[in-house]
């Protein structure tokens, strides 16, 4: 699994970052009107198809089957609803949000494609009511979860993401460091230059 993920709701990022070599992105739109979402989505499949890139969805699995995506993201309030079997079916991957190790327990019966866990760090971007995991959880997760990816999310930036990965996380998504960067294509070399550090 990439390294980097980013996961933005700006297809215009998506068209600026792609050719420098990000090779795997959520798009996770909020209330916007159903003509504009598929739009957008559609716009955003086209291009990671032209850079052969990765893209998952967030949530709206339905225009995932309509659209032909073949990845999504699902929160734990959308398991109750999500046909999985249409998902399955259309051989539509899906990785899974965790908090907690209900939420794992109940994500792994669903055998999801990845398991993300956050937020590790404190992030400002979104209210959790759940304190910050800690790279400790990283690990006690990798362990739980063994040969399924895990996503680690929520307050990483470049100089953490040596010790995100060494306590077990396969990927980091990033939101706000590259959302609110002066120069988004910079700050993603800057990105691929630690993560190329932490192999050697």
């Amino acid at each position: 699994m990439e390294k980097f993920y980013l996961v933005t709701d700006s297809v215009d990022l998506i068209k600026r970052l792609l050719p420098i070599g990000v090779k795997l992105v959520q798009l996770r739109i909020k209330d916007t009107p159903l003509d504009q979402l598929r739009q957008r989505i559609y716009e955003a499949k086209l291009y990671c198809e032209k850079y052969n890139a990765q893209l998952v969805l967030n949530d709206y699995w339905q225009l995932a089957l309509e659209l032909g995506v073949n990845f999504v993201h699902l929160g734990q309030e959308d398991l109750v609803n999500a046909d999985f079997k249409a998902l399955n079916q259309a051989n539509i991957h899906f990785g899974l949000s965790t908090h907690d190790e209900a939420e794992l327990d109940l994500a792994l019966s669903y055998n999801p494609h990845y398991i993300a866990l956050g937020p590790i760090y404190p992030t400002k971007l979104k209210k959790m009511n759940c304190p910050p995991q800690g790279l400790e959880r990283i690990t006690l997760w990798k362990q739980k979860i063994k040969d399924i990816p895990l996503v680690a999310i929520g307050g990483i930036v470049p100089e953490r993401i040596e010790n995100v990965l060494r306590a077990g996380a396969d990927s980091a998504a990033v939101v706000t460091d590259i959302q609110y960067a002066a120069d988004p294509i910079q700050r993603c070399n800057e990105w691929f230059s630690h993560i190329q550090k932490s192999y050697s």
